[in-house]
C-alpha cells in the first residue's frame, strides 16, 4: 500500500536500517554509556554547536513533554496554537507532565507572532493566575508552513524580555531548513531558540527523537525528566546509532528535499483542477486543499489521506522521503479520471 496520509507512514531510510543492524553486535554498556552514543552526541554538537546537550528519547510525545518540564513550574502556562501538536494531539501528555495550563492562540496559518503572543504576557508575579513561562512552536507548523529565522529570532526576543523560554518541536525541522535554504543551526540556536525537540522518524528513522538544551541551566535537570517520563532507553545504541547516519553526508536533507519535491510536482498537478483551492500556502510536505465531497470519497478508495476539515472537505496529502515518481503519477492518473 501506497499512502500520502502521513511521512509516519514511510518505511525506514536503508542506511539507517543498515546501522541499527551494525549496532547490534556483542556487547556493550547500556543507558547511553555506549560508543555509539557518544559519537551521536558528537555529531549533534557539530551540527548545533558545541552548548547543544542532547539528550535520546522514544518519541515525539516524550521529547515535547520532556523539553517543557524543563523550562517550566507547574503554575506556569505555556502558549501555543490552536493547531500545536502539544494541545491537539499529543493526549494531554505535556500539560499532564508538566502540570501546566496550555494557552491556545487560534491563528490563520499554524504560526504565532509576536503581535499575537503580546496580549497573553500579564499578570506576571499575580499568585491567582498562571505565570507565562514559554512559547512552543512547530517547526513547521501543522498546516505545512515555515517560521523564518527572522520570524522566530522577533518571537525570542519578545519572550527573553520577560524572562521566558522557547521551545521549538522541530519534527519537521529538515523540511523547514529545505524550504530555507538554512543549516539546522541558524533555524535554532542562532534564532533564539532555547531548548529543541529533534525529530528523524518522519524523515527516513525508524525510532528515535532527541531533546537538545542550549542553554546550561536547563540541560542539569534533563536526565531525571527523562528518566521520570519513561523515555530513557536501556538499550540506547539502537536509538542513537540511527543519528549517527542521519547526520552523516546531509542525509537529513537530502531526505526532506525529496519529499519537499515530491510535493511540489502534487502541487502542480492539484492546480490543473479549478475545483481544487488550496487553504494553506504550500511550503513544504504537508499539502492543504479543499475537493468537491464526491471526487474525494472516490479519491479515498485508492488512497489513505486524511481529513483536516471533514465539513469544508478539506484533505492533507503528505509526501515522504520515499515518495516514487510512480507514487505521483499514479495520483495524477487517478485525479485525471476523477475530474474528466
Amino acid at each position: 500500500m501506497r499512502s500520502f496520509a502521513s511521512d509516519n507512514n514511510s518505511g525506514v531510510h536503508p542506511l539507517i536500517m543498515d546501522a541499527i543492524v551494525k549496532a547490534n553486535s556483542d556487547h556493550t554498556v547500556g543507558y547511553g554509556d555506549d560508543d555509539w552514543t557518544k559519537e551521536a552526541i558528537a555529531k549533534l554538537k557539530e551540527v548545533f554547536g558545541a552548548n547543544a546537550t542532547p539528550l535520546f528519547v522514544f518519541n515525539g510525545t516524550g521529547a515535547n513533554s520532556i523539553a517543557l518540564q524543563s523550562v517550566t513550574r507547574s503554575f506556569n502556562s505555556i502558549i501555543c496554537t490552536q493547531t500545536a501538536h502539544i494541545y491537539v494531539d499529543e493526549c494531554g501528555a505535556p500539560a499532564r507532565m508538566t502540570g501546566c495550563t496550555l494557552t491556545a492562540i487560534p491563528t490563520s496559518d499554524g504560526k504565532l507572532t509576536p503581535e499575537l503572543i503580546r496580549p497573553y504576557l500579564h499578570d506576571f508575579g499575580v499568585c491567582h493566575h498562571p505565570q507565562p513561562k514559554a512559547v512552543y512552536l512547530s517547526q513547521t507548523t501543522e498546516l505545512g508552513t515555515v517560521y523564518t529565522i527572522d520570524e522566530i529570532r522577533a518571537i525570542a526576543d519578545l519572550i527573553h524580555a520577560y524572562d521566558m523560554y522557547l521551545h521549538v518541536d522541530g519534527a519537521r525541522l529538515a523540511n523547514a531548513c529545505d524550504f530555507l535554504n538554512c543549516s539546522m543551526k541558524q533555524l535554532t540556536v542562532d534564532a533564539g531558540v532555547d531548548i529543541l525537540s529533534f525529530g528523524g522518524t518522519k524523515n527516513g528513522m525508524l525510532q528515535g527523537e532527541a531533546v537538545i538544551s542550549f542553554r546550561p541551566e536547563l540541560s542539569n535537570n534533563l536526565p531525571y525528566f527523562r528518566k521520570q517520563s519513561a523515555q530513557l532507553a536501556s538499550k540506547m545504541r539502537y536509538l542513537s546509532a540511527q543519528f549517527i547516519l542521519y547526520l552523516t553526508d546531509d542525509l537529513w536533507l537530502s531526505n526532506a528535499r525529496h519529499a519537499n519535491q515530491q510535493a511540489t510536482k502534487l502541487v502542480n498537478i492539484l492546480k490543473q483542477y479549478p475545483q481544487v483551492k488550496f487553504t494553506q500556502k504550500p511550503e513544504t510536505n504537508q499539502l492543504f486543499f479543499t475537493l468537491p465531497k464526491d471526487i474525494a470519497q472516490k479519491l479515498s478508495s485508492t488512497y489513505l489521506f486524511y481529513y483536516w476539515n471533514e465539513e469544508q472537505c478539506e484533505v492533507r496529502l503528505v509526501t515522504s522521503w520515499d515518495t516514487t515518481d510512480e507514487d505521483i503519477a499514479g495520483l495524477d492518473a487517478t485525479l485525471n479520471t476523477l475530474f474528466s
